[in-house]
């Protein structure tokens, strides 16, 4: 398993499992099974209601609580330094661990510059191993990674073929930022399990469409978190390792770019509204 080296020189794996829509009360069951098909790394969030789930995996696995990478999201309703502080040490409790190993603002909405505050005070406690930030833009990410003490090691942002953040990379990058990929398989939209371009590379590697998809993040340094239900998944999705896109097939890729998201726009007023109706 690859691993990238943040800007605090915490070593992060690459790939892991993401838990996005995964019910409660299934979430135990499908962490032990990506932890026992090989993943390291487990990404959750307030927001998701599983992070108990995670917790009781994770403790029951009999794997040493430093090979694992814990993540886990402050959501808007915990914003403000007092909410957050308070909220991260119950998002500690539910995993039933010490320390986080990556800490992010789930939100580019409400007071994200008292909860980042909150998220450097825990970092310098010794209760997060590194902070970060989550579906921030290019103008939300410059504003707070120039305004705080702490620059984000990560900016967990939509990314996938059809929205591939090239530029916005660039400018985390500038920074010293990693960039981490939510819906790396864009959740199957726009066709993306039929795409001709990926199929047709699939076909010569003798690799599936989603193996493709994942690849080509992974050669562009992205660090990605696909999920499934299904242990056969979990392994194919961990199964990118023994292949090398070329440079005909990254540029093939490149031209599936819209620059457009598939799920919401957080310049979008009515995405801004939706949010405050989740506080």
């Amino acid at each position: 398993m690859n691993t990238v080296t943040l800007n605090n020189g915490v070593e992060m794996p690459q790939t892991g499992y993401g838990v996005y829509q995964v019910s409660p009360a299934e979430c135990e069951r499908c962490v032990s099974d990506a932890l026992s098909v090989g993943y390291r790394m487990i990404d959750t969030a307030q927001a998701y209601h599983n992070e108990e789930g995670v917790g009781n995996a994770v403790r029951k696995s009999g794997i040493s609580r430093q090979e694992i990478f814990l993540v886990s999201k402050v959501w808007i309703s915990n914003y403000g330094y007092e909410k957050a502080k308070t909220s991260i040490d119950e998002s500690l409790r539910k995993l039933q661990t010490h320390y986080i190993d990556l800490m992010l603002l789930h939100q580019p909405f409400c007071d994200r510059y008292g909860a980042y505050r909150a998220l450097e005070e825990a970092y310098k406690e010794g209760k997060l191993r590194a902070i970060g930030v989550s579906n921030f833009y290019p103008d939300h990410f410059i504003d707070i990674a120039s305004n705080m003490e702490i620059v984000p090691a990560v900016n967990q942002v939509e990314t996938h073929v059809f929205d591939q953040q090239t530029e916005p990379q660039k400018i985390m990058e500038e920074f010293g930022t990693r960039i981490m990929s939510w819906g790396p398989l864009a959740e199957g939209r726009n066709n993306l399990f039929t795409n001709p371009i990926l199929a047709e590379i699939g076909h010569k590697y003798g690799k599936s469409v989603a193996q493709v998809a994942l690849r080509w993040l992974i050669q562009r340094g992205v660090i990605i978190i696909p999920k499934s239900t299904h242990i056969e998944r979990m392994r194919q999705n961990i199964d990118i390792f023994d292949f090398t896109l070329s440079d005909e097939d990254m540029a093939a890729i490149a031209t599936l770019d819209t620059g457009k998201s598939l799920f919401f726009d957080h310049h979008d007023a009515e995405t801004t509204r939706m949010f405050m109706g989740w506080r």
